[in-house]
């Protein structure tokens, strides 16, 4: 009769390959669309440091706030304002105050590049060769919010309504400068920053907007809590704020 032995190398490489410890979970992370370019930067140090997979979903604020109170899987959330991380707290996403302030950033106002405004006021924004004005939906995105109470606070916002573009979120408004379909944007500093394509006109003083805040949170229903918690020590570790100012945000140190 005929027999096959099996080698025992290839006997040692199955139980190698079944006993090897799986691949660890990403964290998942749904994150307000204006920290793009600092958290792609942020997960390339964090994964050169020994951390382990991050993956990310960028989008406008109250797009992600909604997706999470509707299940959505997510291990932390990054919002632009309190009014997103209430709604998810209030949907039991978060325990009751269970955020951090992250973050700080301001509003910037942009235009095509060698097309200054004639000012740094909001009063600029009225001049006759400004015809069409990008900012994120005031009624929806926190971009949108803060651009509203800066033009209100200027007593522009009534003006100015003619000229406003309101965009699905702040990455939009940006873009519509970039590509021509508007003469200037309300964006953060921060979008600015990560532009080659406009120039910045001025940035709003914060007392003219309230405090622009990023709150973050470990969400109650995540499958990887110690490294979701791993990854957000580092968000508010030296490396991390180094890249956030790179990219004109201004971090918190203090917890709410």
């Amino acid at each position: 009769m005929y027999s096959y032995r099996v080698p025992l190398q290839f006997v040692a490489l199955v139980l190698a390959v079944w006993l090897a410890p799986s691949p660890p979970a990403p964290v998942l992370v749904s994150a307000a669309i204006s920290l793009t370019d600092a958290l792609v930067d942020i997960e390339q140090a964090y994964r050169a440091s020994g951390g382990g997979p991050v993956r990310f979903n960028f989008a406008g604020s109250n797009v992600l706030a909604r997706q999470i109170a509707n299940g959505a899987p997510a291990d932390i959330f990054i919002s632009a304002d309190l009014v997103q991380m209430h709604y998810v707290e209030r949907a039991g996403a978060i325990k009751a105050g269970g955020f951090s302030y992250l973050l700080s950033n301001r509003l910037a106002i942009v235009v095509r590049p060698g097309r200054p405004l004639g000012g740094s006021t909001a009063q600029a924004l009225a001049a006759t060769g400004v015809k069409r004005i990008a900012i994120g939906d005031p009624a929806a995105v926190p971009a949108g919010f803060y651009a509203r109470k800066f033009l209100q606070h200027e007593g522009q916002w009534e003006a100015l309504q003619p000229k406003l573009l309101a965009l699905a979120n702040v990455r939009a408004a940006l873009a519509a400068v970039e590509n021509e379909a508007a003469d200037a944007a309300i964006v953060y500093e921060s979008d600015a920053a990560s532009s080659s394509k406009v120039s910045v006109a001025f940035i709003v003083p914060q007392q003219m907007t309230g405090p622009i805040v990023y709150p973050a949170a470990v969400l109650e229903r995540s499958r990887n809590k110690a490294a979701a918690q791993h990854f957000m020590t580092f968000l508010r570790g030296e490396t991390a704020r180094t890249i956030f100012t790179r990219f004109k945000f201004s971090p918190y140190v203090w917890t709410h």
